[in-house]
């Protein structure tokens, strides 16, 4: 099967490329199988009615009244029935190519299965539907599919022949026999109006109606195609007294007819109970070898700079997970073809299910970008939705409120916005100051998320910096800055593993950040934070940390400075700061680490605590660039 699939899933792949190159991504019919077969339900049943009200339910009448229709009202009565007839052929066309995708990408197991089960019932209903159908008008061709389907029905041990009794004579079949092939032909549509609802209950989101320009170009083709091939009955009324010598079948609905006729009931009988077996089991075959069955968590970067945790069920993708969790997640195609749902995965792994190329290129999967719709994870994962990273980032004014001089060369800047707004970001993200030729300046928000009436941001001095220099020179409260943001994906993942932080010099900031949003959220996971400085007078808010640590047990900090001088008198720990750590803490498997300082101390630290046991999955790293290395838009990147 495995193989059946590879090979189908070759062909539709290079089938859906030809058609984007056609009609662009978002116009492909191809990711709109389901939503098309649900518009061609209502074009025939609109049909339907409309030739339903004309039609006479008479042994007599019924053919006639056909005719009357089809001939009689060219327009609104032959038009109408080879609509009918057309809309129902591509009904059924599209409805099993819709099945042969899903069995080609694997999406039939796990939780697709109701789907599934409820996508093969309907397979029934319509075909039992649409040949009930051709028995109305009481043609040659009514005859031959009414004679042919009672003598298949008789071949099962329950009638035992009887059904065919009451097509020996014309006189067998009444005005009553009309009556019921008319009720059915109402109520099995109901039927499959019913179980097409209910076969997309477990679909997040699921599309009903195709866009618009695919239903009208869908419309005007069936219009086209009835007027140059109208449909029309075969052989004159229906005679019982005679055989069927030639007719010419619809395919689409009666295909197995001639073989049945030419006396293969059985066989037939053989074929559809095993295909109908085959694809009524197929969601509970056992798994191939290396598919995994387990259900993960996603932890999603929300618009507004939340973090949503969504749990994933087995086979499924990130896209339906989210779109299950109610998220306005975006995407259009759902098959890997637009690129709409691009998101950035920061932490854990994911599998793709078959995508189209240009959608997610290699160089951008290298980059650790997936696609939400073709993406199922292997573990629990981070993502953040590029096109809600985009929207969620604009420009602003700000003015300094406040400042404070932390230490020599440390001035904490809080900046209000007009009007009392609000900037909604993640604890871990920051902002660019934007300098008066567009150059930018990044600093990491130093407050909660929850405390955002003004902004904090730490600010240390580089010698020869335009912005920093202006800061401790000549900024002053009143004073406005343009700003941008939010930026960045550096925030704390969701799984329960202990953190250690690992910060320099104003690293402290994001860490500040991420530390007093987590208290706030009741986060109970154990946390140490290592602050590395040149010079003890270089901790800020060591008090501050230190009362953190008096207030939260599972939370302690460990000072440490590189460069103490005697007259500083320290007592405390020396050296590389991530050094400390891996002193406290040789071993790393089953830690989380969040390094943030300059770009020098986290290439540094990195590799170290690598070669220690982190898992690349949980070491997550914020470096602070110089301007001169700097990008107008710089989100820190996993390690």
């Amino acid at each position: 099967m495995a193989r059946l699939q590879a090979l189908l899933q070759g062909l539709l792949l290079r089938a859906e490329a030809v058609f984007n190159a056609a009609f662009g991504e978002r116009l492909n019919p191809l990711y709109h199988l389901g939503a098309i077969t649900f518009f061609l339900f209502w074009l025939v049943g609109a049909s339907g009615l409309y030739l339903y009200a004309f039609f006479e339910t008479g042994v007599a009448a019924a053919h006639a009244s056909v005719e009357a229709l089809t001939h009689g009202q060219w327009f609104a009565g032959g038009v109408m029935r080879s609509v009918h007839r057309y809309a129902s052929d591509a009904m059924v066309a599209t409805m099993l190519l819709h099945l042969l995708r899903h069995f080609a990408f694997d999406r039939f197991r796990g939780w697709r299965w109701f789907s599934w089960l409820t996508g093969v019932a309907l397979v029934w209903l319509v075909y039992v539907s649409g040949i009930n159908g051709y028995m109305l008008p009481w043609d040659r061709l009514a005859q031959f599919v009414a004679v042919t389907s009672f003598e298949w029905l008789d071949w099962l041990p329950a009638f035992g022949g009887s059904l065919m009794r009451n097509f020996i004579y014309a006189s067998s079949i009444s005005d009553r026999f009309f009556s019921l092939l008319s009720f059915l032909h109402v109520g099995l549509p109901l039927a499959v109006l019913l179980l097409m609802w209910v076969h997309v209950q477990r679909v997040p989101k699921a599309r009903t109606l195709p866009p618009r320009p695919i239903a009208l170009g869908l419309a005007a083709a069936l219009l086209l195609l009835s007027l140059a091939w109208p449909a029309l009955s075969q052989g004159g009324a229906a005679e019982l007294g005679q055989a069927v010598a030639r007719i010419a079948p619809d395919w689409f609905y009666l295909a197995l007819f001639p073989w049945i006729a030419g006396g293969a009931p059985g066989p037939a009988w053989a074929l559809v109970g095993a295909g109908t077996v085959l694809l009524a089991t197929l969601p509970f075959w056992p798994r191939r070898r290396g598919a995994g069955a387990t259900g993960h968590r996603m932890t999603l970067a929300g618009p507004a700079g939340e973090d949503v945790l969504v749990p994933v069920r087995p086979d499924e993708t990130l896209l339906d997970a989210g779109l299950r969790h109610g998220l306005p997640l975006p995407f259009e195609c759902r098959n890997g073809a637009c690129g709409a749902c691009l998101c950035s995965v920061e932490q854990g792994t994911v599998a793709h299910l078959p995508y189209q190329a240009h959608a997610l290129p290699d160089a951008l999967k290298m980059q650790g970008k997936a696609l939400l719709c073709c993406a199922v994870p292997l573990q629990d994962v981070a993502v953040a939705v590029d096109a809600w990273a985009a929207a969620g980032v604009r420009e602003f004014a700000g003015k300094v409120v406040r400042m404070e001089r932390l230490a020599e060369d440390v001035m904490r800047l809080w900046i209000g916005l007009p009007g009392g707004e609000r900037v909604r970001f993640a604890a871990g993200q920051y902002l660019n100051v934007i300098l008066e030729d567009g150059q930018r300046r990044a600093f990491s928000f130093a407050n909660p998320p929850h405390d955002d009436a003004q902004i904090e941001l730490h600010v240390r001095r580089i010698p020869g910096g335009r912005f920093t220099g202006r800061v401790f020179d000549g900024l002053r409260a009143g004073d406005t800055l343009r700003l941008e943001g939010p930026l960045g994906s550096f925030r704390l993942a969701a799984s329960e593993r202990p953190i250690f932080f690992v910060a320099g010099a104003t690293g402290f900031a994001p860490v500040k950040s991420i530390v007093e949003d987590a208290f706030r959220r009741g986060i109970s996971r154990p946390m140490r934070l290592y602050w590395g400085v040149r010079r003890p007078a270089d901790l800020y808010l060591l008090p501050l940390a230190q009362q953190w640590q008096r207030d939260h047990p599972q939370f302690r900090v460990v000072p440490v400075v590189s460069e103490p001088r005697p007259e500083d008198r320290w007592t405390g720990r020396t050296g590389l700061v991530h050094e400390a750590m891996l002193a406290d803490a040789q071993d790393l498997a089953g830690i989380e680490v969040y390094v943030c300082g300059s770009v020098r101390m986290v290439d540094t630290a990195v590799p170290a605590l690598l070669a220690h046991g982190l898992d690349e999955q949980a070491c997550f790293s914020d470096a602070f660039r110089p301007a001169a290395q700097a990008r107008p838009i710089q989100a820190p990147d996993p390690a």
